[in-house]
């Protein structure tokens, strides 16, 4: 007889402010990133032992460098963990930290663990993002028409859905402003104070002039992101990034960022031996393909298969967390899906709060438990478009 499907559920959830790029990170170690995020995450339910995590899972999109020889395990050695826990870093592109999420979910609903961390690591500063410090691509790539997309930069794919959807630049530039003004005021607000465990910098900068080394000490508490300055005439200025009679721009695209966050999830065994008290229940999980020149319409194929695994309908969900890559294929997928705009990043997402990309669905997930529990709602999800044409969507319930 098979093993009965058991629940998930997450205990803690928190992510370090996001950084520009070359910003208020961008000296940080992504390996150091992550070692604060593990150690936080931990910190928030002190009744667990660190011992007793089973596996820590991260996931990262660009795995080398700084970032390569399994940062899973390398982060939660310096973040103090014992010897004996287990680290495996994975990759899905900008899905990675909701496919570790996922997959820590996953093992706990098997049976096969009681603790899981599930994590996202990111630096686009100390590497040369988003193809990673070695382009190498399979020259097979180019010998067949139909696998040319798979080499086009996100930019193309942007501009492909702009004009299949027929997505304008003005509306694209006013839903970046939408991003920007919710994010701000998420910010003034206090809204992502419990979802943040601010970061304290400590820089080695050179001097070119002196030829000395400055120390630059600093606490990252707020997310670097969100411009108060944003306008409509300031966004419509900037240029096609990508086409040069396109509509896809650096203002509405998403921002290229540095960061990181964990996810603790237990079994409901740990719930009852420690009497905690989760932020939610992890209900499903689902991805799929679609064309690579299109990879951004990915959630329109995700997100009703994720429904299905949850067994809720698309008007059960209270908060959609839709990662922004680019506002023109955010519009494409909440038109297609018909998603109710109010309920689409009600915070802002990624065009102003930025994509450190492996590491963004742990952050989006922190984001919505947190938003969960705040306002009182029950169904969230989390999706988000991936390289090379996928889609990611996990449904998550608040537990009152």
């Amino acid at each position: 007889m098979g093993k009965q499907i058991q629940d998930a559920y997450i205990v803690a959830a928190t992510r370090l402010p996001v950084g520009r790029r070359k910003g208020m990170l961008g000296h940080v170690r992504p390996d150091d990133m992550l070692a604060h995020a593990l150690r936080s995450v931990l910190a928030q339910v002190p009744a667990i032992d660190p011992a007793l995590v089973d596996d820590v899972i991260v996931g990262c999109a660009m795995p080398e460098a700084e970032q390569g020889m399994n940062v899973a395990r390398i982060g939660l050695l310096l973040a103090g963990m014992p010897n004996s826990v287990p680290g495996v870093t994975i990759n899905r592109f900008c899905a990675s930290g909701l496919q570790a999420v996922a997959m820590a979910a996953d093992r706990i609903r098997l049976g096969e663990a009681d603790v899981m961390i599930g994590a996202g690591t990111e630096t686009m500063s100390l590497l040369n993002q988003i193809t990673g410090n070695k382009i190498a691509l399979n020259p097979a790539i180019f010998a067949r028409e139909e696998h040319y997309a798979i080499a086009y930069g996100m930019g193309i794919t942007a501009e492909k859905v702009a004009e299949r959807w027929k997505v304008s630049r003005a509306e694209q530039d006013a839903f970046a402003l939408g991003s920007h003004q919710k994010a701000c005021a998420a910010i003034a607000a206090g809204h992502f104070a419990a979802e943040i465990s601010p970061y304290a910098v400590k820089a080695h900068v050179p001097n070119l002039r002196s030829g000395e080394v400055v120390v630059r000490e600093y606490l990252a508490k707020d997310d670097e992101g969100p411009r108060a300055d944003s306008s409509l005439d300031g966004l419509a200025r900037l240029r096609p990034a990508f086409a040069a009679r396109g509509t896809v721009t650096a203002g509405n695209s998403s921002q290229m960022s540095d960061g990181a966050a964990a996810v603790l999830l237990v079994s409901e065994k740990i719930l009852r031996q420690f009497d905690l008290t989760p932020l939610a229940r992890f209900a499903a999980y689902s991805v799929a393909g679609v064309a690579p020149e299109i990879m951004g319409i990915g959630p329109i194929e995700a997100i009703p298969r994720a429904l299905k695994l949850a067994g809720i309908r698309q008007d059960d969900v209270d908060w959609f967390e839709l990662n922004e890559a680019f506002a023109a294929q955010s519009l494409a997928v909440m038109r297609t899906l018909e998603l109710d705009p109010a309920r689409v990043n009600p915070l802002g997402g990624a065009i102003a709060l930025g994509h450190p990309l492996g590491a963004t669905g742990a952050i989006r997930t922190a984001t919505l438990v947190h938003g969960l529990r705040r306002t009182g709602q029950r169904y969230g999800m989390v999706t988000m478009c991936i390289g090379t044409g996928m889609g990611a969507a996990g449904v998550f319930e608040a537990i009152r």
